[in-house]
């Protein structure tokens, strides 16, 4: 994966297969899409967007693991928090923009108007604490370890088995899914859970199949127009490996009702790459150096911390099941920021810093800002959650 072409003229060569990769990677996305909707009346929500998330970050895994075995730190954080810095700063921005203006956004009439969350999704927004708060021990020792890969691992597995609690969706809300999924959710139970798991398995054969092809056909054009290996790994292969759960996240948000659902797409994914991705980096990494050697981070502490604090304001700011415009512009502006000068890093860190005091010190004011954690309470416990 992410091979280097030996010359401009190679790599113009294997962009050229851009021309069916690209509609390979997107009907891949689309499918899992279907399946991750049909799969919603079954298990809960949140269980069939983890296993999505699961599939549609295959590619991400895959670039990873292949930079940890070379054991090169610098590129290795660099693709870790730039994947995890665009899927808050650019994709969940994103998913209001185009639910503003294409979606249900558009026809509520509403100038600005906003997604609004379900009591169930109180577990993804929490489940994304818990991650955040150890990669602040992790980073605080400057070292990733096989120790803090079994933890990751662990915090993973209890977030599946809260998730797998809460009940699956009505029956009557089926409805308003698109024909394919619609067509499944009428079948039998038999047929009808081997076309989920089909829609499931060629989706993700699908990924897997055009993800390496995909990636080296952008890299190819990356190269040919002049674009350095830093920048590529960091930004322009974390946009291209989360292509597939920005597709289905997309085409969610634009759908009646649908906007929510896109955005916990985004949080499974954040959550996945912030456990079980990170969890695997220690892993080959040790392999490829013959033993338990620490994954070393102490010098990438400004770009890791820089990744928390944005993470941790999103998760913030999600946290009264409302996700406004401003919101979504801030995390934005400061994505772009970041992006456009690289050298603001620290200053874009206390920003990340000033604004997650301001919404945490709102409390006081507002009492329903970090509503998700008393709902969460509620689920764990068995009662109902009010909404």
């Amino acid at each position: 994966m992410l091979d280097e072409p030996q010359s401009v003229e190679e790599a113009r060569r294997v962009a050229v297969h851009a021309v069916w990769t690209f509609p390979s990677v997107l009907g891949s996305a689309f499918v899992l899409a279907w399946g991750a909707e049909a799969a919603q009346f079954y298990v809960s929500q949140g269980l069939a967007l983890a296993l999505l998330a699961w599939l549609q970050t295959l590619p991400e895994f895959a670039v990873e693991a292949v930079i940890a075995w070379q054991r090169d730190v610098p590129l290795m954080t660099a693709n870790f928090t730039g994947a995890l810095r665009l899927l808050t700063g650019l994709g969940w921005p994103m998913i209001w923009v185009v639910f503003a203006v294409a979606g249900s956004g558009r026809r509520s009439g509403a100038r600005w108007p906003h997604i609004r969350l379900d009591p169930e999704h109180a577990v993804e927004i929490v489940g994304l604490a818990p991650p955040l708060v150890y990669f602040g021990w992790i980073v605080f020792k400057g070292t990733l370890d096989l120790v803090d890969a079994g933890v990751l691992v662990a915090l993973y597995a209890a977030y599946l088995v809260v998730l797998g609690r809460v009940p699956p969706r009505d029956a009557e809300e089926a409805a308003d899914l698109p024909a394919v999924p619609r067509a499944i959710v009428r079948l039998a139970p038999g047929p009808r859970w081997l076309a989920i798991a089909g829609l499931f398995a060629a989706g993700g054969a699908g990924l897997w199949l055009a993800a390496h092809p995909f990636l080296e056909s952008m890299k190819g054009l990356a190269i040919s127009l002049g674009v350095s290996t830093f920048v590529f790994v960091q930004w322009v292969a974390p946009f291209l490996s989360e292509f597939p759960e920005k597709t289905s996240a997309f085409y969610w948000a634009r759908s009646r009702g649908k906007a929510s659902m896109a955005l916990m797409n985004m949080v499974s994914s954040n959550i996945n790459q912030w456990t079980v991705l990170a969890a695997m980096i220690p892993v080959v990494y040790a392999l490829s150096a013959g033993g338990p050697e620490p994954v070393p981070l102490a010098e990438h502490r400004v770009e890791l911390i820089l990744t928390l604090l944005q993470n941790a304001v999103g998760l913030v700011l999600l946290a009264n099941f409302t996700f406004h415009a401003y919101e979504a512009l801030g995390l934005f502006a400061l994505w772009l920021a970041q992006f456009l000068v690289p050298g603001w890093r620290e200053e874009i860190a206390v920003l990340y810093a000033v604004w997650l005091v301001i919404e945490l010190g709102s409390t006081t004011w507002r009492p329903g800002r970090l509503r998700a954690f008393v709902t969460f309470a509620h689920l764990i416990a068995g009662r109902p959650a009010r909404r």
